[in-house]
């Protein structure tokens, strides 16, 4: 099976930090630390975007802003800004994204990546007419591109 290609959000990038006695989130939680223990084994290329670094930079938390910067240097491309991304952010915000989700998804999809993964229903529900590229939840993430797995043992 070849490398898939994939962006975090800061969504999905925060998901640990927040009440882990909320089922959902626990599970989002989970999933999303096995995506990050893949790309660290290289199972997954990670893509980080100048607009990573933008709302990472702009946390008021240190411990999750340090936590999740590490997460640059594990990258195996960095997505620059460009008119190209902007062109793009304005569509997707045509679909009722606000301005910095378009911006991520945008960079993901300029980058090439196959999955945009991220936590927030409203960019999942507002993301379902966005062809270019799969806007999906870390647990959805996992179930699609694990199971196959199973059925070969």
């Amino acid at each position: 099976m070849s490398k898939l290609k994939i962006y975090l959000d800061n969504c999905s990038y925060n998901r640990p930090f927040d009440d882990q006695n909320q089922v959902k989130i626990y599970l989002e939680s989970v999933a999303k630390l096995h995506v990050q223990a893949d790309i660290r084994g290289g199972k997954h290329i990670l893509v980080w975007s100048y607009m990573s670094d933008y709302e990472n930079n702009s946390s008021p938390y240190d411990e999750k802003r340090k936590a999740i910067a590490v997460w640059k240097d594990i990258a195996v491309e960095f997505c620059p800004p460009s008119n190209d991304i902007l062109e793009l952010g304005r569509k997707f915000m045509a679909l009722g994204l606000k301005e910095k989700d378009s911006l991520h998804i945008a960079c993901a999809v300029k980058s090439g990546c196959e999955y945009f993964i991220t936590t927030d229903k409203k960019v999942l529900n507002k993301s379902r007419n966005i062809s270019e590229i799969q806007v999906i939840d870390p647990i959805r993430f996992l179930t699609e591109t694990e199971g196959n797995d199973d059925d070969k043992k």
